[in-house]
Protein backbone atom coordinates (compact mmCIF):
# COMPACT_ATOMS: atom_id res chain seq x y z
CA UNK A 1 0.00 0.00 0.00
CA UNK A 2 1.58 3.32 -0.76
CA UNK A 3 1.66 6.31 1.57
CA UNK A 4 0.12 9.77 0.84
CA UNK A 5 3.49 11.02 -0.34
CA UNK A 6 3.88 7.73 -2.63
CA UNK A 7 0.49 8.69 -4.39
CA UNK A 8 0.32 9.24 -8.18
CA UNK A 9 -1.25 12.33 -9.64
CA UNK A 10 -2.62 12.17 -12.77
CA UNK A 11 -2.91 15.42 -14.25
CA UNK A 12 -6.24 16.54 -15.66
CA UNK A 13 -6.53 19.49 -18.07
CA UNK A 14 -10.08 20.97 -18.97
CA UNK A 15 -11.73 22.43 -22.02
CA UNK A 16 -15.28 23.87 -21.73
CA UNK A 17 -16.05 26.12 -24.80
CA UNK A 18 -15.32 29.63 -24.02
CA UNK A 19 -15.60 29.59 -20.30
CA UNK A 20 -11.89 30.68 -18.69
CA UNK A 21 -12.86 28.09 -15.87
CA UNK A 22 -12.71 25.45 -18.24
CA UNK A 23 -15.63 23.98 -16.58
CA UNK A 24 -19.30 25.85 -15.81
CA UNK A 25 -19.45 25.77 -11.80
CA UNK A 26 -23.03 25.94 -12.13
CA UNK A 27 -24.27 22.45 -13.55
CA UNK A 28 -20.45 20.88 -12.11
CA UNK A 29 -19.28 19.62 -15.32
CA UNK A 30 -16.57 20.12 -17.71
CA UNK A 31 -17.29 19.28 -21.93
CA UNK A 32 -13.84 17.85 -22.08
CA UNK A 33 -11.27 15.99 -19.43
CA UNK A 34 -7.85 14.77 -20.33
CA UNK A 35 -6.01 12.64 -18.43
CA UNK A 36 -3.13 11.16 -19.84
CA UNK A 37 -4.16 10.34 -22.79
CA UNK A 38 -7.08 9.85 -22.79
CA UNK A 39 -10.36 12.42 -23.72
CA UNK A 40 -13.17 12.05 -21.72
CA UNK A 41 -16.34 14.50 -23.58
CA UNK A 42 -19.38 14.78 -21.35
CA UNK A 43 -22.97 14.03 -23.36
CA UNK A 44 -23.82 16.67 -26.25
CA UNK A 45 -27.45 17.04 -26.40
CA UNK A 46 -29.43 17.39 -29.70
CA UNK A 47 -33.76 18.21 -29.54
CA UNK A 48 -33.73 17.25 -33.04
CA UNK A 49 -33.68 13.53 -34.32
CA UNK A 50 -32.97 14.12 -37.99
CA UNK A 51 -30.08 13.93 -40.38
CA UNK A 52 -29.10 16.71 -39.92
CA UNK A 53 -29.30 16.76 -36.50
CA UNK A 54 -27.51 14.07 -35.99
CA UNK A 55 -24.83 15.64 -38.04
CA UNK A 56 -24.70 18.99 -36.14
CA UNK A 57 -24.49 16.87 -33.21
CA UNK A 58 -21.47 14.66 -33.98
CA UNK A 59 -19.47 18.24 -35.47
CA UNK A 60 -20.04 19.43 -31.97
CA UNK A 61 -18.38 16.28 -30.30
CA UNK A 62 -15.25 16.75 -32.97
CA UNK A 63 -15.05 20.47 -32.06
CA UNK A 64 -14.55 18.55 -28.66
CA UNK A 65 -12.16 16.21 -29.48
CA UNK A 66 -10.14 18.75 -31.83
CA UNK A 67 -9.74 20.88 -28.50
CA UNK A 68 -6.96 18.35 -27.68
CA UNK A 69 -5.50 17.51 -30.93
CA UNK A 70 -7.62 14.49 -31.38
CA UNK A 71 -10.74 13.39 -34.10
CA UNK A 72 -13.13 10.79 -34.95
CA UNK A 73 -10.46 8.13 -35.48
CA UNK A 74 -9.18 8.51 -31.96
CA UNK A 75 -12.34 7.20 -30.47
CA UNK A 76 -12.91 3.98 -28.57
CA UNK A 77 -15.86 3.94 -26.89
CA UNK A 78 -19.33 5.88 -27.45
CA UNK A 79 -22.73 6.09 -25.60
CA UNK A 80 -26.09 7.06 -26.99
CA UNK A 81 -28.87 8.01 -25.09
CA UNK A 82 -31.90 8.42 -26.68
CA UNK A 83 -35.63 9.61 -26.29
CA UNK A 84 -36.38 7.38 -29.51
CA UNK A 85 -34.14 4.63 -30.33
CA UNK A 86 -36.14 3.21 -33.65
CA UNK A 87 -35.73 7.40 -35.01
CA UNK A 88 -31.91 6.75 -33.70
CA UNK A 89 -31.89 3.50 -35.96
CA UNK A 90 -33.63 4.82 -38.70
CA UNK A 91 -31.11 8.00 -39.46
CA UNK A 92 -28.19 5.64 -38.01
CA UNK A 93 -26.03 6.80 -41.55
CA UNK A 94 -25.76 10.31 -40.38
CA UNK A 95 -23.92 8.68 -36.97
CA UNK A 96 -21.92 6.24 -39.17
CA UNK A 97 -20.57 9.04 -41.72
CA UNK A 98 -19.00 10.85 -38.62
CA UNK A 99 -16.36 7.76 -37.93
CA UNK A 100 -15.73 6.69 -41.94
CA UNK A 101 -15.85 2.73 -41.13
CA UNK A 102 -13.63 2.48 -38.25
CA UNK A 103 -16.41 2.43 -35.43
CA UNK A 104 -15.83 2.18 -31.91
CA UNK A 105 -17.51 0.12 -28.97
CA UNK A 106 -20.85 1.37 -28.47
CA UNK A 107 -23.78 1.09 -26.13
CA UNK A 108 -27.15 2.73 -27.25
CA UNK A 109 -30.27 3.52 -25.04
CA UNK A 110 -33.56 4.67 -24.56
CA UNK A 111 -34.31 6.84 -22.14
CA UNK A 112 -37.76 8.77 -21.15
CA UNK A 113 -35.67 11.99 -20.39
CA UNK A 114 -32.45 13.92 -20.78
CA UNK A 115 -31.14 16.38 -18.64
CA UNK A 116 -32.59 19.06 -21.06
CA UNK A 117 -35.92 18.68 -20.80
CA UNK A 118 -36.42 18.93 -25.09
CA UNK A 119 -33.02 16.93 -25.84
CA UNK A 120 -34.05 13.43 -27.69
CA UNK A 121 -30.39 12.44 -28.37
CA UNK A 122 -27.15 12.69 -26.17
CA UNK A 123 -23.75 11.22 -26.65
CA UNK A 124 -20.71 10.99 -24.83
CA UNK A 125 -17.34 9.79 -25.80
CA UNK A 126 -13.83 8.46 -24.95
CA UNK A 127 -11.07 9.07 -27.15
CA UNK A 128 -7.25 8.19 -27.00
CA UNK A 129 -4.61 10.20 -28.60
CA UNK A 130 -1.77 8.03 -29.57
CA UNK A 131 1.44 8.30 -27.86
CA UNK A 132 4.25 10.00 -30.07
CA UNK A 133 6.02 7.36 -32.66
Amino acid sequence: MKSESEKIVIAKEKWHWDNPDKQNKNAGYAQVVKAGNTIYISGVPSDDLSPDGITRLYNTLEECLNSFGASAKDVVKETLYTTDIEAMKKYNEARKEFYKGDYPAATWVQVSRLYEATAQLEVDLIAVIPVGD
